[in-house]
């Protein structure tokens, strides 16, 4: 039955694209400048970067710098502190992608990896502040409280999901190995290989869903229910561009957009799937963490302008 879905989906896809080639083009044209001229340069070295600290021992002293902290605080291994760190500095679906990798070289357990993926995966707070709050919203002045509220939300989820997959109190550790070997023959070859591997991968996943966007404003009646609602979901960030140019009052602007940003879209969860393919990590239950968060932020968020 999955695979009977599968099969009519794709041939819709593929029908739709043979209907709307000019639709076609211009989703297609949206999505590989949107690539190259945002996510490419923004995420890239965080992929190049973050390979070579796995790759070269590197991120054995940043475990131990990171662990003191958040270890305690988070309940994980030194490793998983790191993927805290990448996971809320360096945007989705980095987060993800260093869950998968640390899983695979057996440096974290599977149980600390799925606890990881429910709050380490979060869009980058230079996106956030460039691109989010003064660009779109333009109000730079909420700046660092907005900021402090998205950070806040999973930070917050993270005591709830730790009940869920019995995180005891002392954290989860693997204990047949403290340091992950290091590997340092041509390994600046291969983690540049491997970050414009996962960046080619993250380019189709966008191309496609900004096919799907043009698609879906073509056929879909206009409303403030569609356009503010439900099509922003499928890509971050034309839907905050829809989002915030829609005729809702500003601070019903924030709220969408700030749920909007705290869940990542369709398409970064499609990215994520990418990501942890190749590991026995699920996708149904990160998809619903991501949703409660994206539920939590827009209330955090409703308080905070109503009492402001």
């Amino acid at each position: 039955m999955k695979r009977l879905l599968t099969i009519l989906c794709v041939l819709l896809f593929f029908t739709a694209m043979l209907i709307f080639p000019k639709e076609t083009f211009q989703g297609a044209s949206s999505g590989v400048l949107l690539w190259f001229h945002t996510v490419l340069p923004t995420l890239l070295p965080f992929l190049i970067i973050s390979n070579l600290l796995i790759h070269t021992g590197a991120i054995n002293l940043i475990s131990r710098l990171l662990a003191p902290i958040l270890c305690r605080f988070f309940r994980v291994s030194p490793y998983g502190a790191f993927v805290i760190l990448i996971g809320f500095l360096c945007g989705c679906p980095m987060g993800s992608k260093v869950t998968a990798d640390l899983l695979k070289k057996e440096a974290i357990c599977e149980k600390e990896a799925r606890y990881l993926l429910s709050f380490c995966n979060n869009t980058s707070p230079m996106f956030i502040v460039s691109y989010i709050l003064w660009q779109n919203l333009n109000i730079p002045e909420l700046t660092l409280p907005l900021l402090t509220l998205l950070t806040a939300a999973p930070v917050l989820l993270s005591f709830v999901f730790r009940r869920l997959y019995h995180i005891p109190v002392q954290g989860v550790y693997i204990t047949s190995q403290d340091t992950l070997s290091v590997n340092g023959r041509d390994s600046l070859d291969t983690c540049i290989m491997n970050g414009f591997e996962t960046i080619t991968r993250i380019g189709g996943y966008i191309i496609l869903f900004s096919i799907l966007f043009s698609f879906a404003e073509l056929i879909i009646a206009k409303s403030v229910a569609v356009t503010a609602l439900l099509l922003p979901t499928l890509e971050i960030t034309t839907g905050i561009t829809m989002i915030c140019s829609s005729p809702l009052s500003l601070n019903s602007q924030i709220i969408l957009a700030l749920a909007l940003t705290s869940f990542g879209g369709w398409c970064a969860a499609a990215q994520t799937r990418a990501m942890i393919m190749d590991t026995s990590l699920p996708l149904g239950p990160y998809i619903a963490e991501k949703l409660i968060t994206a539920l939590v932020t827009s209330l955090l968020a409703w308080c905070f302008l109503s009492f402001r």
